[in-house]
């Protein structure tokens, strides 16, 4: 009897250790509770979808793909936390992207991670974070980025109200954090370049993911006497806020980043803003184009949702392919692979991972939230009302120079 006790206490470490080698762990590091949860809810179970459409390919030269699931709580420290306890457990490659507060303290963790442990090095894969110091100044080679950063889409959404002369007053209102910041500054900066007719009636800042009644400040955006504003906010900030705009019938133009987060639609319907309120994104669920389309039907099939973010998409993909073309899932090898690597991105068309600052371009999209005709097939959140293109940027319009000096592994 000892004998064989013994021999099980043997058998199962080694059997766990086989499966482990068979299985392709991916630590999904963003806010399962809290105020940012709405968005992580719904981006756990984008990349489990994925994960399954790879699965049924044969998963990743072989082996299967498993997301694993790490609440941050959106919370830098706690973020460091459920990365080294990944790590522990046999996961090389960490996906996030709710705050870049997040995004730059995993970003530098795993650069340190992987200089005091050579042959063990671990990726991070960014799908949202998008403060462009990440790819600036605070690059490195174990950090991919597939959104676009704020400056770009800034640049984007600035050129397009360019084309409007109907604006002349903006209000900003953006999160108090590093990504609120840049979003600000890219405004301010690039209106005064391309319109400097328009008047900035109001900057407000406020704390990330604490408000709950956003009136006070919908308030103080009536008084200004906006016609439009322009926000970065993300998860229940954009959701609120919209909210509380349909509660106190503000009618102005929005250029925002993320109102199609969860709730973010079904304010926009109850404020009557029928296409008032434009996202700049790397695509939206009525573009026609047949297997993007093919895919929003699926996933609205199995969850109460659509695609909030096509870039998983591609990240998911691109890390096979790179995978693949390394014939390695070596964690240096996939990142040399994926280096400059072209793409066919979700919603058509080529995108690219630049070699120097491991920022990813793709086509670009305005759209805006409304009324819906025949050849618009999706709408959100039950509302009867859906996402229409009102410009595309083609993806050699969306680059930007970096100021990265990337250090390489030898």
């Amino acid at each position: 009897m000892r004998k064989l006790l013994l021999a099980a206490a043997f058998a199962f470490p080694l059997c766990g250790t086989a499966m482990a080698q068979d299985t392709v762990k991916i630590g999904y590091i963003d806010p399962l509770s809290g105020g940012g949860a709405s968005v992580g809810e719904v981006g756990l179970k984008t990349y489990q979808f994925l994960a399954d459409e790879l699965n049924a390919k044969g998963g990743i030269l072989g082996k299967k793909v498993e997301i694993v699931p790490l609440d941050n709580k959106t919370n830098p420290q706690e973020s460091l936390i459920q990365a080294q306890k990944a790590i522990d457990s046999g996961v090389r490659y960490l996906t996030q992207g709710n705050g870049s507060s997040v995004g730059i303290a995993l970003e530098e963790f795993v650069a340190k991670y992987n200089d005091r442990n050579p042959g063990k090095e671990v990726l991070y894969f960014n799908y949202a974070a998008v403060d462009p110091v990440m790819t600036n100044d605070k690059c490195t080679f174990s950090h991919f980025r597939w959104d676009a950063n704020s400056d770009i889409k800034m640049a984007a959404l600035t050129n397009y109200i360019k084309t409007t002369p109907s604006i002349k007053k903006v209000y900003l209102i953006n999160q108090d954090y590093s990504f609120g910041e840049s979003v600000r500054t890219a405004a301010r900066a690039m209106l005064k370049e391309k319109r400097p007719d328009i008047e900035i009636v109001g900057d407000e800042k406020h704390p990330l993911l604490k408000i709950t009644d956003f009136a006070p400040y919908i308030a103080k955006i009536k008084a200004s006497g906006a016609d439009s504003v322009i926000t970065g906010n993300w998860g229940q900030d954009i959701a609120l806020l919209l909210k509380a705009s349909a509660d106190a019938g503000l009618k102005v133009n929005w250029y925002t980043y993320y109102a199609g987060g969860t709730g973010g639609p079904t304010a926009i319907k109850q404020a009557g803003l029928n296409h008032q309120v434009f996202q700049i994104a790397e695509g939206v669920a009525n573009i026609p184009h047949e297997s993007s389309q093919a895919f929003e039907k699926a996933l609205r099939a199995k969850y109460e949702f659509g695609l909030f973010y096509p870039r998983a998409v591609n990240e998911m993909r691109m890390f096979a392919a790179a995978a693949e073309k390394a014939k390695s899932l070596d964690p240096v090898k996939v990142a040399q692979a994926l280096e400059g690597m072209e793409f066919e991105v979700f919603n058509g068309g080529k995108g690219f991972m630049r070699k120097d600052d491991h920022q990813f371009f793709q086509p670009m999209y305005i759209a805006s939230f409304g009324d819906r005709t025949d050849k618009e097939p999706f709408d959100e959140e039950k509302t009867g009302w859906g996402w229409r293109v009102a410009a595309k940027i083609d993806t050699a319009q969306t680059v930007l120079p970096t100021t990265c000096k990337m250090e390489r592994p030898k």
